[in-house]
């Protein structure tokens, strides 16, 4: 696919359901492509959009073994109503061992730098690893997450992946609409979400936000920068 065929397709599918983009994708790809999904209420919604169009449609995630239990609990939930297998990726164990002999267990709280090596290790390289098998993947992400992601389309080309196509689905929803499609489907969700955490990584770099505050605000919140991400989705220009 080449820039021209990226723009006719993100025009066919602007005003269409994120249900639509799902058929396309799964039936132009699978089984080459797969949902990198970390649990989160934007995720579970795509699975539930994803089974209902192929029960075979692949999903995998990075177990970055700093998880909260609610995350793994939520795991099991959505493989036992589905009946799926999530195909879990896990960081490498010599470089996750280096990195702490190195640096310590709670690197991240020292720097940036140490915070994207530990993102690095025990995330970033893992999807590496699967998304070389692949010729596209499905993401949760949405645009008013961060001003980032605001940039993104519904359908893109990984340039940071050899170009694969990568499909956001759901990039034009709001919170809100997410959590009634969760709540309309009766779909498991992580039970962090009702204790005030919207958006979900390892437990040691999140925690509840706080009245008013931005929904990413908990993530990695010792750093002042706005635009914190984990080096999993590419910076994109504002629209």
């Amino acid at each position: 696919m080449n820039i021209e065929d990226l723009n006719r397709l993100n025009q066919e599918f602007r005003t269409k359901s994120p249900e639509e983009a799902l058929l396309w994708t799964l039936d132009n790809l699978h089984p080459n492509v797969g949902l990198a999904s970390s649990f989160g209420a934007e995720d579970v919604v795509v699975i539930d959009m994803m089974m209902r169009i192929n029960p075979e449609a692949r999903v995998f995630t990075l177990d970055t073994g700093r998880l909260n239990q609610e995350t793994y609990d939520v795991m099991d939930e959505i493989r036992n109503k589905y009946n799926i297998n999530i195909e879990v990726m896990f960081p490498n164990h010599d470089e996750v061992e280096n990195m702490v002999r190195t640096h310590g267990m709670n690197l991240f709280y020292k720097s940036i730098d140490n915070r994207k090596l530990c993102c690095g290790v025990r995330k970033v390289h893992p999807l590496n690893r699967m998304l070389e098998t692949l010729n596209g993947w499905i993401t949760g992400i949405r645009s008013d997450q961060t001003q980032n992601r605001a940039g993104a389309d519904k359908f893109e080309l990984d340039e940071q992946h050899s170009g694969i196509l990568k499909v956001n689905p759901i990039i034009d929803w709001k919170w809100e609409q997410v959590m009634d499609y969760i709540k309309k489907n009766n779909i498991p969700y992580n039970k962090l979400h009702d204790k005030g955490y919207p958006s979900i990584g390892c437990e040691p770099c999140t925690r509840a936000i706080k009245p008013g505050e931005d929904l990413r605000a908990g993530r990695w919140w010792w750093e002042n920068d706005p635009q914190k991400e984990c080096g999993l989705h590419v910076a994109h220009d504002s629209r």
